[in-house]
């Protein structure tokens, strides 16, 4: 750990290396799904499968990174960032070399979808969770430089795939990006963790116990490790004074693989010549053990209801997929909309996917400065840009030229720079500790949007053979999450529950000071 300490962290020093780090690894993991839209018409001419079924590859890998963001951050929390990031190189990479040989889009929403999306999740949440440990006061702007990871990969990478389909092909494409990602475990090396991971902490509080429980070796035991069938080896036998340090190194490994403070002790009697064994797990036992093991899936539940009891945290999350539902079809389906309408022959020499990732991360940068501010409201700037970003979706069918397009595209992209608010709002609503896991229902609230986003658009293409009414879906969904999210946390909620909440309560308490009835939603609106 190298005697890194949270207080001389936070704000400086180690944390820049983390930001640099962690930029990377999103650089690289995001790089080529941010650039889907590049590989989305290589994809319809090989397969002929309809628009709508081939969307379904752009938006799964971009879905399932978020949609799994809670089994994503409990990774994070037990493993630790590191191991969790070597771990998502090998997906990531795996997942962009098996689709160089995919036979049909079904394979390919495997492969390129479910395999790099889960990768990408596992890189989203890792690199988002150790730089909120590392930054407090500049915490906007590190996630800001971080996040703009993903956008400056979408612009480099859309430039660089098309370079690689022209010489290479489809496959070779996909094989050196694949090769390119394997530099994700190398990202990995600098994310030192503050902070022990929980797994770890289990084992230590293990050897603990078992270091502070000597009365475990006074008396001849007979440990029996729950074998399937007993055998002889199964029975480790131990006697005063024989066999002790056998013993103490079994019953280590035993407290660390159950992770239960449960030791079955039988004592070995001989009779009549025979021997007596015994150490089948009871019923009550086995129950014990299950409830132990549920525990936490039980607490995790109650504290995702206490979330959802929010009311700014839950509007933000009905934004956020509705945002995620609207404004992520234009990374996949803009190119293909400058082809239908014959504002372009073939693809540009800067692509409308990468206007859309380089606006998109200096959106991120300025947005993340802009929340640091002390006198913006970082809710009202996230509600602010939602309405930016479905105006400007809502005028794609009206322009009727390529460069009005690029304009457009410029706008979506800035907008949906508020990405890297998200990790900022829900530290504000619900604090450091509990960011892990507020933060990955969050991000499944987008995934949902973001799986259900490009193919409905598709349909519509399908169905009208124009894009016109899919963009009016899609920027009517976004400006209706941004009034949405705006309308609901405006002050005059606070006050009326404030006001309510000092009626029903006795003057004695009521005296005790504002600060302390405050809901947790107050400190954000």
């Amino acid at each position: 750990m190298g005697g890194v300490t949270a207080e001389k962290a936070l704000d400086g020093g180690w944390g820049w290396v983390i930001v640099i780090s962690s930029f990377m690894a999103q650089f690289l993991a995001f790089g080529s799904p941010q650039s889907v839209g590049v590989l989305y018409p290589e994809w319809l001419s090989t397969f002929q499968e309809g628009k709508g079924m081939t969307a379904w590859v752009g938006s799964m890998v971009s879905g399932i990174a978020l949609l799994t963001s809670p089994i994503c951050s409990a990774c994070v929390e037990n493993f630790g960032a590191r191991p969790v990031t070597i771990f998502s190189g090998v997906m990531v990479a795996g997942g962009l070399m098996l689709s160089a040989f995919a036979p049909n889009v079904s394979f390919l929403i495997f492969s390129y979808g479910v395999v790099v999306g889960l990768g990408c999740g596992l890189v989203y949440a890792a690199t988002l969770t150790i730089t909120c440990q590392y930054f407090d006061k500049r915490r906007g702007l590190a996630l800001g430089i971080v996040t703009t990871g993903t956008s400056v990969g979408g612009f480099l990478y859309a430039t660089l795939q098309n370079e690689l389909i022209a010489l290479y092909g489809l496959d070779g494409c996909l094989l050196i990006i694949g090769a390119l990602s394997l530099n994700l475990m190398v990202s990995a090396g600098p994310m030192r963790p503050l902070y022990l991971p929980g797994y770890y902490l289990k084992q230590r509080a293990a050897l603990k116990q078992q270091d502070e429980d000597p009365p475990l070796y006074e008396k001849p035991t007979t440990l029996i490790v729950a074998p399937e069938k007993p055998t002889a080896s199964d029975i480790i036998k131990t006697t005063p004074g024989s066999a002790e340090k056998d013993a103490a190194a079994a019953v280590k490994e035993l407290l660390i693989a159950m992770d239960t403070k449960v030791v079955l002790d039988y004592e070995a009697e001989a009779k009549g010549g025979r021997r007596l064994w015994c150490g089948f797990l009871s019923c009550s036992s086995v129950v014990r053990v299950i409830k132990r093991k549920m525990r936490p899936y039980g607490s995790y539940l109650h504290e995702t209801g206490e979330f959802l009891h929010d009311r700014v945290f839950t509007t933000l999350c009905v934004a956020m997929f509705l945002f995620a539902l609207g404004a992520f079809p234009p990374v996949l389906f803009m190119e293909d909309v400058a082809l239908s309408e014959g504002l372009i022959d073939g693809v540009s020499d800067i692509p409308l996917v990468s206007i859309v990732a380089i606006t998109g991360g200096a959106g991120k940068l300025l947005l993340g400065v802009m929340a640091d501010m002390p006198w913006v409201n970082s809710v009202f700037l996230y509600a602010a840009t939602l309405l930016g970003a479905g105006t400007a979706l809502l005028l794609i069918p009206v322009c009727k030229s390529y460069v009005g397009l690029q304009v457009l595209s410029a706008a979506v992209g800035f907008f949906s720079g508020n990405w890297s608010l998200s990790s900022y709002i829900t530290t504000e609503i619900v604090g450091l500790d509990k960011l892990s896991q507020a933060h990955g229902i969050l991000m499944c609230f987008g995934g949902f949007g973001i799986v259900l986003g490009p193919p409905v658009v598709g349909w519509f293409f399908d169905w009208t053979q124009s894009y016109d009414l899919a963009f009016y879906f899609s920027g009517g969904c976004v400006v209706l999450g941004g009034l949405f999210l705006f309308l609901a946390t405006l002050p005059c909620w606070d006050r009326k529950q404030r006001a309510k909440r000092a009626a029903n309560q006795p003057a004695s308490q009521s005296e005790e000071g504002p600060a302390a009835e405050e809901h947790t939603d107050a400190s954000v609106v």
